[in-house]
């Protein structure tokens, strides 16, 4: 999604002919799948960030710092906008609700956002938090509009021959009644493995209420949970069985236009929490 901008473009043009004609790619679930309705009485919670504070650097290093760098650990900004560093009229607001993520405009048109990343840097001497296997959910409003592009999403910390990519939310808010679960492997530049579900919503749900978008990662499956219900679940391939770490951001365009957006967007985020089986 946002290692290699291009292929947002085909993802856009797809999603506008579901949209446009209302048939959507048939989503096979797998024997293994999670379970239908997730308790979670079984796990152990191994990450618990509710955002009472706002404990981020600029780009690390994180180990010894902060929990949070507010860049990608490749140095790659995506969208139609910049993401910003964290300070006195930075991106980031804290408060009784969590966090809240806000883009604006500046004089000269130009978007201003924010991304937060749970690993400073690829490759050695990475500090930060990864999991390998587990759940991983985040609880959060995303904001609506033409343009606007929330997603919360993992990325494996081995890099040396492939890229896992697990999209656990990706939201285009030019439609409210859809948002995407998205699984990549990237290999020099090209995605070897996509796989996409939208998933239909109640009109307005998404910006109007908190909701809950998880991923349970397991050796043999990964299962995608909207308000810990399922929605989609896959085979997990070799790729995603190694630590992953976490990214959450609010970007701007993601191949819609955003000349009509209004200036400030919020999105908020009340927590993001991993788990891990107790066994």
């Amino acid at each position: 999604m946002k290692i290699f901008n291009r292929r947002t473009a085909v993802l856009c043009a797809a999603s506008a002919m579901f949209l446009a004609t209302g048939i959507f790619p048939v989503q096979h679930a797998v024997s293994a799948a999670g379970p239908a309705t997730l308790d979670l009485a079984g796990y152990t919670m191994t990450f618990d960030e509710t955002f009472a504070k706002m404990d981020v650097s600029s780009d690390g290093p994180n180990g010894p710092g902060t929990v949070w760098i507010a860049h990608t650990p490749w140095h790659g900004d995506f969208g139609d906008d910049v993401f910003d560093n964290p300070g006195p009229g930075g991106p980031f607001v804290t408060g009784q609700n969590g966090l809240a993520i806000v883009a604006h405009k500046d004089a000269g048109g130009i978007w201003h956002s924010g991304l937060l990343c749970s690993m400073d840097r690829d490759g050695p001497g990475q500090h930060g938090f990864a999991q390998r296997y587990g759940y991983f959910e985040m609880k959060a409003i995303l904001p609506g509009g033409p343009g606007t592009w929330p997603a919360f999403w993992l990325i494996g910390v081995n890099k040396q021959v492939t890229s896992a990519e697990i999209d656990v939310v990706e939201y285009y808010g030019e439609s409210d009644e859809y948002f995407h679960s998205v699984e990549h492997v990237w290999q020099n530049g090209q995605d070897i493995m996509p796989r996409d579900h939208m998933q239909h919503v109640a009109h307005g749900q998404l910006s109007k209420q908190y909701n809950t978008y998880g991923v349970l990662i397991e050796p043999d499956t990964t299962s995608f949970y909207f308000n810990r219900a399922l929605i989609w679940a896959t085979p997990t391939p070799p790729e995603y069985r190694q630590p992953m770490y976490m990214l959450v951001n609010l970007a701007i365009g993601g191949g819609w236009p955003s000349d009509l957006l209004q200036s400030p967007q919020v999105m908020n985020v009340q927590y993001i929490r991993v788990f891990q089986k107790k066994s």
